[in-house]
């Protein structure tokens, strides 16, 4: 608790320096009123453990000081369910004392990629893609798509999208990586269980301040969108492609009816992927840590299983099993990234 006493006279600082009318105009303003949102949420959850453990402290006393057979029973029940509350937000506390990462609070620009499998890797990337709007929707986050490449049953070759809303990227990040399903295909007349795979890459959305794109460095193109099979063609060549010629970067946006908005939309795309980029050279020095971290970035590195004859879903960053498989595509992705949230909280304090 001496870390949330200290955190308080920061946080009280804060509010010193906030409550200035001339505040708003500071340069790093939107960082100190972002610092001061993460600091008051970790002394409210410090203020709520105080108050359990004074709890516990006079129910202990209580149960000393002995009394009729009913009062005890009640009070020991009493005791058992505060002593878990008290874990349970010691672990939130903990959790809260970990530095974000520092994009967390961001965008997230997300891709799948049908792997190996052919149709049936196209239709578990439409399965990913619907498990992830659904998670979206339950943390109240948008979902745009931004790119698509359907096939003629109903899955993606590719599909790009955003999920906009403070903290999507600080959630969605722990998806980056190979995801592998086995199950008996659609396609499949024999009954074999067959094991296809989608790449994921979770990016954070880049702010133009962020990134210098120089307009001679692009070349544009548009073209007519079309839906699988040449359905739903367009007369006019509404669709954008944009090349970045000195990385040899591609991106594209079929989605909108406008070309204005295809671009703008593109060129989301195109920020973060060479936002990216520039982070991959800074972090080249720092190898050896990021191999001791959790995995949440390397697009070759196979991350999860998604077991449909045994119901499981197994993460192998942490090796951890859940037999909730259904509830997981159905958006109860919480049962995967609280873990994981929990495991890189309990390594970062454990190495500061």
């Amino acid at each position: 608790m001496a870390k949330v006493a200290e955190i308080e006279r920061e946080l009280e600082d804060l509010e010193r320096i906030l409550s200035d009318p001339s505040s708003p105009a500071r340069p790093d303003f939107p960082e100190l009123s972002r610092r001061y949102g993460q600091l008051r949420l970790i002394v409210e959850k410090g203020k709520e453990l105080r108050r359990i453990l004074q709890d516990i402290v006079e129910e202990e006393q209580l149960l000393r000081e002995g009394g009729d057979e009913e009062l005890e029973r009640a009070l020991r029940q009493e005791l058992e369910r505060d002593r878990e509350r008290a874990e349970k937000v010691a672990q939130e506390l903990r959790r809260l004392l970990v530095p974000p990462h520092p994009d967390a609070h961001k965008n997230a620009i997300v891709e799948i990629r049908a792997g190996a499998g052919g149709e049936e890797a196209a239709l578990f990337a439409a399965d990913l893609f619907r498990m992830y709007l659904k998670y979206a929707e339950k943390k109240g986050f948008n979902a745009r798509v931004l790119d698509s490449h359907p096939t003629d049953l109903g899955g993606f070759k590719e599909i790009v999208f955003a999920v906009e809303g403070p903290g999507a990227y600080g959630l969605f990040r722990y998806e980056s990586g190979v995801h592998r399903v086995q199950r008996v295909p659609e396609t499949e007349a024999s009954g074999r269980i067959h094991t296809s795979t989608a790449t994921v890459a979770v990016l954070p959305e880049a702010e133009e301040a962020e990134v210098e794109i120089r307009p001679e460095d692009l070349r544009i193109e548009t073209f007519r969108s079309s839906g699988p099979g040449g359905q739903h063609m367009q007369k006019n060549e509404t669709a954008v492609r944009i090349i970045h010629i000195p990385t040899g970067i591609v991106v594209a946006c079929q989605e909108e009816r406008s070309q204005h908005r295809n671009k703008e939309l593109a060129l989301r795309v195109l920020r973060a992927k060479l936002r990216e980029l520039e982070e991959k050279k800074r972090e080249e020095e720092l190898r050896e840590k990021r191999r001791r971290q959790i995995g949440t970035g390397e697009r070759s590195e196979k991350i999860r299983t998604y077991n449909f004859p045994q119901n499981r879903v197994t993460d192998h960053r942490i090796d951890l099993t859940v037999y909730r498989l259904e509830d997981v595509l159905e958006g109860a992705l919480d049962l995967l990234v609280e873990p994981l949230l929990a495991e890189e909280a309990a390594r970062m304090l454990s190495e500061s």
